[in-house]
């Protein structure tokens, strides 16, 4: 009798620190929101300031970057399924491949970075909207970073055979930061288009 309560001390506890960790999470990802509209209401306000933008015709990297990720949200939403059918097999196969995606689309970023520098728009420039599209795509592919990490502390835990709610907790919270960041890059990419 006193096995069973304190087993279920146990599954309360975790289950009330599992709450605490997604709160924070969202936290984060509010912050994160928050961030990058001052950003890009900091773009909005010097553009009208000089009325200019920022005047460069985007690398088209940023297109297949900004597919490669949409393709890795869609492996990441297929990895989740596969979790909680238990389908350890095919959730593996799927975080492997949101994994290498995701990873893709850091080298495209820097690719696309190159490509902007090569056409002779630099971080340090007289055109402070210039600088912004570096400082959005650089801060976002931090976000990026962070992401390839919780991918890999789910994919490490299919692997290690952790149990069911364990998997379904990993995966939830790799999917909510995952597609934030993919929903964040598709917003910066049209902003940056869109102004021009």
């Amino acid at each position: 009798m006193v096995h069973t309560l304190q087993q279920e001390d146990l599954i309360q506890d975790a289950d009330g620190s599992s709450k605490a960790k997604k709160f924070i999470l969202w936290l984060f990802v509010v912050s994160s929101t928050i961030m990058f509209g001052g950003f890009t209401s900091y773009y909005i306000v010097f553009a009208a300031s000089k009325g200019k933008g920022h005047g460069l015709v985007l690398p088209d990297v940023f297109i297949y970057s900004t597919l490669v990720l949409v393709l890795s949200s869609i492996c990441l939403f297929f990895a989740a399924k596969a979790v909680r059918n238990q389908n350890v097999q095919t959730q593996k196969i799927l975080l492997w491949f949101t994994l290498i995606l995701g990873a893709t689309f850091g080298y495209l970023q820097v690719d696309a970075w190159t490509a902007l520098y090569q056409s002779g728009a630099t971080l340090v420039n007289n055109n402070a909207a210039i600088s912004v599209i570096y400082i959005v795509s650089g801060m976002h592919l931090l976000h990026i970073f962070g992401g390839l990490c919780i991918i890999i502390n789910s994919l490490w835990g299919a692997y290690a055979k952790v149990s069911h709610p364990t998997a379904v907790y990993r995966i939830e919270i790799a999917s909510i930061f995952w597609h934030f960041i993919d929903i964040l890059w598709i917003y910066l990419y049209v902003f940056l288009l869109l102004n021009s």
